[in-house]
């Protein structure tokens, strides 16, 4: 027993009214919550960059207001785009295998994202699949993509039906709507590369998908006041799509008449149609990222996020590419 006073035991007055004009006698305050403590508030669930993580700590260093390391971002994307072009030019199987790396890292992350809400997506059929699809696409076409799509989606259902593990339904959908989302979506891009000067055509979506995400940044931080989408995105803003479009259209109109010996007017059209479809994949994948709570879909590209944090924008586009070419120009 520890010999320090108790109340009512010797050493301690009893307990009782404490006489008038005395001060009131000291209460314990309780003890405030670790987070408290510490100086910060509720820690919240978050995929990568964690909260003490070198992501978070490089992006403080290097503050903008789109929230972005802007130096690691501008070399990172000039570096990707430099490698894109060299093997669309010198290597198509390259540049072929490089994407199905791409969009494979891609689905890994949409699923370590679902994860969070407790979806629990089929990894292994997931891979298989994003890594066929971009070569069944460059080597095949429409027909074999189809093909292997479809037998992509089934491999992922029934690899999830098996599983004992509960909430099957929800990752199995989940399996379907990432294979759809990101591999199908991108080997759009294959399928254009197929066609006559399709390396060309190609290195014009980068260009403008490119000059999209530039100028709409570089607009939006200067200019921008009222906001797109501010439940989804609230740095999206009007004047940076504005910016966006006539980046683009810049760009669409040097690559329409200097790469593509085309009338001026067939890269204008370009420039809008990539420029909508590119801002509505950016959309949607702040959308997944709202829904589950993350900031960035991972941390493996600095300055920029995880892979799906570039590909968000050419998901979309790659299909309204393709569809635009073959329309404009339908005898090449």
């Amino acid at each position: 027993m520890s010999d320090l006073p108790t109340p009512d035991g010797p050493g301690h007055p009893p307990a009782g009214p404490a006489p008038l004009g005395s001060p009131a006698p000291a209460t314990a305050m309780p003890a405030p919550p670790a987070s408290a403590a510490s100086g910060r508030g509720p820690r919240r669930f978050s995929l990568l960059p964690p909260v003490h993580g070198r992501a978070n700590r490089t992006a403080r260093k290097t503050p903008s207001r789109a929230g972005r390391n802007l130096p690691a971002a501008i070399g990172v994307g000039l570096a990707l785009l430099a490698a894109l072009i060299v093997g669309l030019l010198f290597s198509p199987l390259l540049f072929t295998a490089f994407v199905a790396a791409f969009v494979v890292v891609g689905v890994f992350e949409f699923a370590r994202a679902m994860a969070f809400r407790q979806v629990l997506v089929p990894r292994v059929p997931l891979a298989i699949g994003a890594a066929a699809l971009p070569f069944a696409a460059y080597l095949g076409g429409p027909e074999v993509l189809t093909l292997v799509y479809v037998a992509a989606c089934l491999l992922a259902v029934l690899w999830r039906a098996i599983d004992p593990r509960p909430g099957a339904p929800a990752a199995a959908r989940a399996g379907v709507l990432a294979l759809t989302w990101i591999p199908l979506m991108v080997s759009f891009a294959l399928l254009l590369l197929r066609t006559h000067d399709g390396a060309l055509k190609l290195i014009t979506m980068l260009l403008l998908v490119v000059a999209n995400d530039t100028f709409g940044y570089l607009v939006g931080v200067l200019f921008g006041r009222h906001a797109m989408a501010p439940r989804v995105s609230p740095k999206k803003t009007w004047e940076g799509f504005g910016g966006s479009i006539v980046g683009a259209a810049v760009i669409g109109l040097l690559c329409a008449t200097l790469l593509l010996g085309q009338p001026w007017w067939v890269g204008s059209i370009m420039a809008v149609a990539t420029v909508g479809a590119a801002t509505l994949g950016d959309l949607a994948e702040s959308m997944v990222k709202r829904e589950v709570g993350i900031k960035d879909m991972g941390t493996i590209l600095p300055g920029h996020g995880g892979v799906m944090d570039r590909l968000d924008s050419i998901v979309l586009a790659s299909p309204v590419a393709f569809l635009m070419f073959e329309l404009l120009m339908p005898q090449l």
